[in-house]
């Protein structure tokens, strides 16, 4: 027996990593879509009309079926009845197709058509869900907005059933191994998603000089196609492990609606459940607006586009060393000898440095902002490695509330003092992206290996699907909310966008941000009285969240 054991897919370190790698393939793949119109927020005003309002609500829009049709329920119970492999397609699918709608939407082809004619006349208003003031859709709200908003519901569906996947996935083929250091390595890997987005997404809307907003989704929905195929693959070496194993997926021990109950009764779901939906609330809606904040608080001189820092060779070469930064940073968690450990880590330092100037040199937002993922790639798996060997996970969900709340304050207070200064303010701006990716990368680290403590088995996809549920309300709300908030608080810009005193193009980077990120601080100050509250629980109930993933 404990030969057939060693033999089986999910003990050979090889295959089980190879198997994350697909899943993070595919989730970095998400990744780009999700923030594909991030880094151009300004060109979706100047070339579609999209003010801050329309832009957030469109947004939102990505998790309005999740959370209000319980869209995310459903998909928990799919995974529990229906397994990992057929959600792992199904997600990729829908995905897929929400994709191809918002490509269409912001489209030359859109303007004019028949699809904009009937959105223009409807979904103005919606009974019940105007009054309840969660409507995705209101009057004045243009046409490709609205149908943009429709296919990022339907693609909205399919990334969050995708997430509950890969994190069920990881559990089947980590549990008793290294669970923790798998979690915070896909989502580091993954997240490396959001610097590609940002680096190349203007770059296809730019691209020959002619603006022009649809290439930089179509470059997502082909990425989009790629995690479909890798899902197709996990398909494959997941029927393989259960061929070895003997084991079916889920369904010996089909899913109750009664298990619902089991989970909500838990305290210690409730508080990993709130501080998720704290966390992502204050991260995922301000990288939506992070550019345009970055372009409003900082001094921007014009590159020659003809010039090398113009160009589309830079670009490509920034890129490179950016995977560069990633590769040595995340490899230098494996290597166990000391010397090679350390090149490896000098290797990464010094190539962000050289991709930090090369974003100042190409005086743009997108580049500046394409830095947060990066020391999160590299201190993640160290992160996730401390919790599988000596524990402290509470412990350092209140670490990253901390970071949180300085970071959110410090791009509202002391980033607007450096407005003119080219180069303080760039690096202000550097030192805190980097810090604030650092802090979110406590969440993969600690927070999702921490489920499994707190449900059993049987229904650990149904307790994914309602902390992705309840995550979901703060990812439709924040978006919205810092649209409007931007709007109301910039009275006199409004104004004068409205009267033909400024243009868009001067409209959209001049906005004031210290309201939203102020309301953004704020959700680090709950999470933090959340942590400290999770940490007393955690030592009366001994869920043992404080204690290692692997006993010796």
């Amino acid at each position: 027996m404990t030969e057939t054991l060693k033999k089986t897919l999910r003990d050979s370190a090889g295959a089980r990593w190879t198997v994350l790698l697909f899943l993070a393939f595919a989730m970095f793949c998400s990744y780009i879509f999700m923030d594909i119109l991030s880094p151009i927020k300004d060109l979706m005003q100047s070339t579609r009309g999209w003010d801050s309002t329309a832009f957030g609500t469109m947004q939102g829009s990505e998790t309005f079926l999740n959370v209000f049709v319980f869209f995310l329920i459903f998909a928990g119970i799919i995974l529990d009845k229906m397994g990992v492999r057929f959600t792992a397609i199904l997600s990729g699918v829908v995905m897929l197709i929400g994709a191809v709608i918002n490509w269409y939407a912001v489209t030359e082809a859109f303007i004019g058509s028949g699809i904009e004619t009937w959105f223009n006349n409807n979904l103005n208003y919606i009974p019940g869900f105007d009054e309840l003031g969660i409507s995705p859709f209101y009057l004045g709200m243009p046409a490709s907005a609205k149908f943009a908003a429709v296919g990022f519901m339907i693609f909205g569906c399919g990334v969050e059933m995708a997430g509950i996947t890969v994190s069920r996935g990881i559990v089947k083929w980590f549990k008793g191994r290294e669970m923790a250091l798998a979690m915070g390595s896909e989502m580091a890997l993954a997240r490396l998603g959001v610097a590609t987005c940002m680096i190349f997404s203007p770059v296809f809307a730019k691209m020959g000089g002619v603006i022009d907003v649809s290439r930089s989704v179509a470059f997502g929905v082909v990425l989009l196609m790629i995690a479909l195929i890798m899902f197709i693959v996990y398909f494959f070496m997941d029927k393989k492990l259960d061929a070895q194993t003997g084991e079916a997926e889920e369904k010996d021990d089909p899913f109750k609606i009664s298990d619902i109950g089991k989970i909500l009764t838990s305290s210690g779901f409730w508080l990993v459940a709130l501080l998720c939906v704290l966390y992502y609330s204050a991260i995922f809606p301000f990288q939506k607006y992070a550019v345009n904040m970055l372009q409003c608080n900082l001094t921007f001189t014009k590159v020659d586009p003809d010039s090398f820092w113009g160009s589309n060779t830079v670009t490509l070469i920034q890129y490179c060393i950016m995977l560069i930064v990633a590769a040595a940073a995340f490899a230098s968690n494996f290597s166990k000898k000391k010397n090679m450990k350390y090149s490896l880590l000098g290797v990464a330092v010094a190539a962000l440095v050289v991709f930090c100037y090369m974003g100042y040199m190409r005086q743009s937002a997108e580049t500046v902002f394409a830095v947060f993922p990066l020391l999160a790639v590299g201190i993640t798996p160290i992160l996730g490695h401390y919790v599988d060997h000596k524990g402290k996970a509470a412990s350092m969900l209140v670490m990253g509330s901390v970071l949180l709340i300085l970071c959110h304050l410090t791009f509202a207070f002391v980033l607007p003092m450096f407005k003119g200064n080219a180069v303080g303010g760039i690096i202000v701006a550097y030192l805190t992206i980097l810090v604030l990716g650092a802090s979110f990368s406590l969440v993969p680290a600690s927070l999702w290996p921490s489920v499994p403590k707190l449900v059993d088995a049987k229904i650990i996809g149904s307790a994914y699907a309602l902390i992705f549920w309840i995550q979901n309300i703060g990812l439709w709300l924040f978006p919205l909310l810092i649209g409007k908030v931007l709007d109301k608080t910039n009275p006199q810009l409004v104004a004068d966008l409205q009267n033909g005193v400024i243009s868009a193009e001067e409209a959209a980077v001049s906005y004031d941000y210290t309201a939203p990120l102020i309301m953004l601080a704020s959700l680090g100050v709950a999470a933090l009285i959340l942590g400290f509250v999770l940490k007393v629980v955690d030592k009366k109930k001994g869920y043992g969240l404080e204690e290692p993933n692997i006993k010796d």
